[in-house]
């Protein structure tokens, strides 16, 4: 009876397409929770696969492989809460001796439209049970033209399912639901990031925004203002260089002697800043004509609507490369369809269709986190003083509107910290390249009231470190002195002009 019942769980993984190496050896009790997962009821969508695979290594879809990965339980999962909606999520389960208890959501990047396994194995290899989402938007940006139904997906929806559906397998795999969880995002990821902590306060204990995309619209309309101005202006790289060294320079009395010259690491300016800057980049460069200049007062101001003159969002940082500040046009084919000349879309009522339309899904702009606050949320929100893809300043006013709604920087502070990375770019860039693992700085404030002060920030380059500056939480900054050394000073409040209120329309649901 033994054999016969062996060889029907041989047989039946076969059906199942588990991988026929590791359906032998695998410990009962995870059969038992394959079994349950194959039963178990997702709502608004359906488990599509269910593996256990214990092989180190994983081909991914683009040709690499992952290696040291320990034995897992991966759950493929079909969302479809509406019609024209197609959410994919993943989530991977260690062991059941071997899970610490907690679950991780993860974010995705750019248009997003695929999941990367690699996203999964880093967490998942210190004994996370992880999840992600292709955010609705697969095989490409191009399923959300004329399509309300991935607008919401991407903005904020298929985030929250895929948290809703990962506990749930969660829960249904071990037995028990997850002691605590987080969200760690950069980018796109950092604009789930907050959209999770603003509209659903419930999910996450403790979250990261790197680099965050929340202020989606206005983002994407500074992409399409820098867009048409480089195809009117041209700039080649070595001008470009040029430009970044004269901001470096410009900035350098503002900075402290292990930086100055080198990166910019306030880039807060104002009129009279650019124009100087713009000055010295032609003393520099002889080849920057007056067109250029001009194009260069724009490009540093940001975009302005065409009529009104407010502000949509601000403009490319000091000592930061032109070649990551455009492009990503989709959202306007999303709204305006796939053959409209984006050349031709204006700032005026072009701007006001394209806002009216996305904002109320795609921005997390709500700076009401005092549900989040009050079940005992942390969040790390991080800047790249020197990202000109997703520039600090939206963030930086983000977290000052946090603060105004809370009374003051103090309380704020309580359970939102913001740090503006020196030099860093969209990830690693002049300044900065590596930073302390954030969630576990979240880990530690959420569970042992431990909360995040100095950081240590490295530039590492070929193993050498260049560079090694203590970094504090916004709006403390490092100070030096020959007596004293680093040091944490006051640092100036607020600094860039905020976006006009129209361009963050109050968020939309279902």
């Amino acid at each position: 009876m033994k054999k016969q019942i062996a060889c029907w769980l041989v047989l039946l993984a076969l059906v199942c397409g588990v991988a026929t190496a590791a359906t032998v050896v695998e410990p009962l009790g995870e059969k038992d929770g394959l079994a349950v997962l194959r039963e178990l009821k997702i709502d608004a969508g359906r488990i599509a696969l269910v593996e256990y695979n214990d092989a180190p290594t994983m081909a991914t879809a683009k040709g690499h492989s992952l290696s040291n990965l320990p034995p897992r339980t991966m759950v493929k999962i079909v969302l479809n809460p509406a019609e024209r909606s197609n959410i994919h999520v993943e989530v991977w389960l260690p062991k059941a001796g071997t899970w610490n208890g907690r679950f991780v959501g993860l974010g995705n990047g750019g248009a997003a439209g695929s999941i990367n396994p690699g996203t999964l194995a880093g967490m998942f290899s210190g004994g996370y049970a992880v999840a992600t989402t292709d955010m609705g938007t697969a095989p490409n940006s191009s399923s959300g033209i004329g399509n309300p139904e991935v607008w919401k997906d991407f903005g904020y929806r298929a985030t929250h399912l895929m948290t809703v559906a990962a506990k749930q397998v969660i829960k249904a795999y071990y037995g028990k639901e997850p002691e605590y969880a987080y969200f760690s995002g950069g980018s796109t990821g950092g604009q789930q990031a907050l959209q999770e902590a603003q509209r659903y306060p419930g999910d996450y204990d403790g979250i990261v925004a790197n680099i965050p995309a929340h202020c989606r619209t206005p983002l994407h309309a500074y992409f399409l203002w820098n867009d048409q101005l480089f195809r009117r202006c041209p700039f080649t790289e070595a001008q470009q260089n040029n430009i970044i060294r004269a901001g470096n320079e410009y900035m350098a009395a503002r900075e402290i002697p292990q930086t100055a010259g080198k990166l910019v690491s306030d880039p807060r300016c104002d009129k009279q800043d650019i124009e100087a800057v713009i000055k010295l980049a032609r003393q520099k460069d002889p080849t920057l004509s007056d067109a250029h200049a001009a194009a260069l007062r724009k490009l540093f101001d940001g975009p302005r609507h065409a009529l009104t003159g407010e502000r949509i969002f601000c403009g490319i940082p000091f000592g930061s490369s032109f070649n990551i500040a455009h492009g990503h046009l989709y959202l306007f084919n999303w709204v305006f369809g796939a053959e409209k000349d984006l050349m031709a879309i204006d700032f005026g009522k072009d701007l006001d269709t394209y806002t009216a339309a996305l904002g109320p899904y795609l921005n997390a702009e709500n700076p009401d986190l005092s549900r989040f606050e009050k079940r005992s949320g942390k969040l790390i929100m991080i800047s790249g003083s020197a990202d000109s893809c997703v520039p600090y300043h939206a963030s930086l006013d983000y977290y000052e509107r946090v603060a105004e709604h809370c009374g003051s920087i103090e309380k704020a502070r309580a359970f939102i910290r913001f740090y503006i990375i020196p030099g860093m770019s969209h990830g690693p860039g002049p300044g900065i390249n590596k930073l302390p693992n954030m969630l576990d700085l979240v880990i530690n404030w959420r569970e042992k009231n431990m909360a995040p002060e100095m950081i240590k920030g490295q530039r590492v380059v070929e193993g050498k470190t260049e560079l090694d500056l203590p970094l504090y939480p916004y709006p403390s900054k490092t100070g030096w002195a020959p007596e004293t050394g680093f040091r944490p000073v006051d640092g100036p409040r607020r600094g860039v002009e905020r976006i006009a209120e129209r361009f963050r329309p109050s968020a939309a649901g279902e």
